[in-house]
């Protein structure tokens, strides 16, 4: 995956989550896990793009 995709993408989710943030009136709190979400669903994606999650997911601890 091109590194100005992932910029692009990173940028469309910022703008859209401000977007968000600023117009849509929420409670702080539901704000908050919103925020919260989209974060961890963009790292998420972040470290499957770069092929980072694959390698995570087969590490073992114990048995």
């Amino acid at each position: 995956m091109p590194l100005l995709h992932v910029v692009i993408v990173l940028i469309v989710v910022g703008v859209l989550l401000w977007l968000v943030n600023s117009y849509i009136p929420m409670q702080e709190t539901i704000k908050k896990i919103l925020n919260a979400v989209v974060v961890i669903a963009v790292v998420l994606w972040l470290l499957n793009a770069f092929g980072l999650l694959d390698s995570l997911l087969r590490i073992h601890i114990g048995k």
